[in-house]
């Protein structure tokens, strides 16, 4: 982080880019902003999976222009004080999943596992896409191939133990 924020607008964005400043804690930001998204997790699956898909889809808008304005404001790319991405990219590893102890910690874990390999395309798009999409984009494919992997994990243990997911 090379800028800070100077206005009232630019603490407001990346107060909300920052996950009300937990991508300023100076250790593992990113699994602290990805333990931001369990609540909002639980929080949407309330209102049903049509609840849970426009607000994943709406929160992810609002992380590309949120990430966009703060990567200007803190002149550097993908800052890692960044953490929407993080957010939304567990909220897409989560997606039409039924959250529960289980089904929560093998999503955290494999959205984490993901989003710090970085499989194609997913480092593609983190090396070259610029902006609020490029620092989004490469965490919402993480959450893609988290969420297979989650669905994969839950048939396996549904087959071997009946009943416990």
């Amino acid at each position: 982080m090379t800028e800070r924020p100077k206005t009232v607008k630019e603490r407001l964005i990346t107060t909300f880019a920052s996950g009300l400043g937990l991508g300023f804690l100076p250790l593992i930001p990113g699994t602290f902003g990805t333990l931001a998204g369990i609540p909002i997790c639980l929080f949407l699956n309330l209102g049903g999976w049509a609840v849970y898909a426009a607000g994943t889809v709406l929160l992810t808008i609002g992380g590309v222009w949120l990430a966009g304005r703060a990567d200007r404001i803190f002149g550097a790319h993908d800052c890692r004080c960044i953490v929407v991405d993080e957010i939304c990219g567990f909220l897409v590893a989560m997606a039409f999943v039924i959250p529960g102890p289980l089904t929560i910690g093998i999503g955290f874990l494999a959205f984490r596992f993901f989003d710090i390999l970085k499989p194609f395309p997913a480092g593609y798009i983190d090396k070259n896409l610029a902006g609020g999409l490029g620092v989004m984009l490469d965490d919402i494919a993480a959450g893609v191939y988290a969420n297979v992997t989650l669905r994969i994990i839950i048939v396996i243990v549904h087959f071997v133990w009946p009943g416990v997911v």
